[in-house]
């Protein structure tokens, strides 16, 4: 169950999340965490190299800093090992660095096999500095576990490594808090976290702060996840946020207008922003059976139709209940953007939509893309009009398959693309 928790927590790419989450950068992460009092390793957004330098010079003067971490602006974990994250020991390797990251594609297992493109890197002041003690790498989140409907804090003395990896290979070394949405997070809570890290006197003290701040940051942000890792303590006992994960829940931006302006539609799926300006619901996914669907559950369903007839979904796309000739066009458009769609399957309801304009709705825009559709539909229309709607499909002279029976969807998406 803890694995499982962490790879939620770690892995955010299921449809849950991407429906509901807005990600942000390190740096606007840091932004929030600030606001709220937790001590964040400081830093400043460039994108060019002129202002990597120039952010840099400036950190010297506020700080005292004569190293600079660069770091990659992506919606990605992992940006260490793909190279987006280098030490600069003076202006000139600032630059150097700068010129080599931005524009470069990094890949990390957290991006596509091609890659994202950096736009902006993040010149931080450097926080390893040399001291009488050493410092500690921890790793610290807070989530909700959805299983217990609680929100927790989950942690571990083990920071800065794959928490993947420990919790699969040292579950011990994970701890998690659980906080009673009635009551919030206590303060016997935030000591025990500090407790359990191994920390003592003043860094434990400041390590109280932290949690608490965090905490609140988590809560007043209306976020569905704040990862840190790692939480450093520094030589001087210092407890402070090198890296800021953020998911920001997005049916709660209508009340902060301030954070829905953080969003960078340029780190998310084309398509999927294209969708969403048109009022579809759309999750771009690897298989090759395009669907269109009314309904979220139908939506699951067809998804698990198609993995039966031995295919997979190249997405989820819900056009809701107004699947008139324009939105049914739209989304047609939409999923034949992904050049993996060898086949489309559409599953529709007849509910509050009738099943013939459903149909009559395929069929136009159909006429009007012309040769712009180039692979098999397959038609499966249930409720109020089916049978109308059947017929349309089968008398309109189009090269359409309609179907009545999931079964029968099945076969004929198994028969298109045998």
């Amino acid at each position: 169950m803890l694995y499982h928790l962490i790879r939620i927590n770690y892995i955010c790419g299921t449809l849950i999340d991407k429906f509901y989450i807005m990600n942000i950068h390190e740096y606007q992460g840091k932004e929030i965490l600030a606001s709220y009092g937790v001590r964040v390793q400081r830093g400043i957004v460039a994108n060019n190299p002129v202002e990597a330098v120039a952010a840099a010079k400036q950190l010297t003067q506020e700080t005292g800093t004569q190293w600079y971490v660069v770091k990659a602006q992506i919606h990605a974990g992992g940006r260490g090992k793909g190279g987006g994250v280098k030490l600069a020991k003076n202006l000139e390797q600032v630059t150097e660095i700068s010129e080599n990251i931005i524009g470069m594609m990094l890949k990390t297992p957290q991006t596509p096999p091609e890659g994202k493109q950096v736009h902006k890197v993040l010149i931080a002041e450097d926080v390893y500095y040399p001291g009488e003690s050493e410092t500690s790498e921890f790793y610290m989140s807070v989530l909700l576990n959805r299983a217990k409907g609680r929100n927790m804090i989950m942690y571990s003395t083990e920071g800065g490594m794959d928490i993947e990896e420990v919790a699969e290979k040292t579950p011990h070394l994970i701890f998690t808090e659980e906080i009673d949405p009635n009551i919030g997070l206590q303060g016997f809570q935030a000591r025990k976290i500090a407790f359990n890290l191994g920390l003592s006197g003043t860094a434990f003290k400041e390590m109280v702060k932290f949690v608490e701040a965090l905490y609140a940051a988590y809560i007043g942000s209306d976020s569905s996840m704040f990862e840190i890792n790692p939480v450093l303590k520094t030589s001087d006992n210092k407890i402070l946020a090198v890296d800021a994960k953020v998911n920001i829940d997005d049916n709660a931006l209508f009340r902060q207008p301030k954070y829905a302006e953080m969003r960078d539609v340029r780190e998310e799926n084309q398509i999927e922003v294209e969708a969403k300006e048109a009022g579809l619901n759309y999750v771009d996914l690897d298989g090759t059976v395009g669907c269109m669907v009314n309904g979220a559950g139908l939506a699951m369903a067809t998804m698990d139709l198609i993995k039966y007839a031995g295919y997979e979904p190249a997405n989820f796309l819900d056009v809701g209940g107004t699947a008139d000739a324009k939105r049914v066009e739209t989304a047609f458009r939409i999923i034949l953007k992904d050049p993996n769609v060898k086949a489309i399957l559409i599953n529709i309801f007849g509910g509050i939509v009738r099943c013939d304009r459903v149909a009559q709705g395929v069929v136009d825009a159909y006429k009007n893309m012309g040769d712009d559709i180039k692979v098999p539909i397959i038609v499966r229309l249930q409720g109020t009009n089916a049978e109308i709607a059947k017929e349309l499909i089968d008398n309109s002279g189009m090269p359409i398959l309609s179907a009545v029976q999931f079964q029968e969807a099945a076969d004929q998406v198994k028969a298109a693309l045998s």
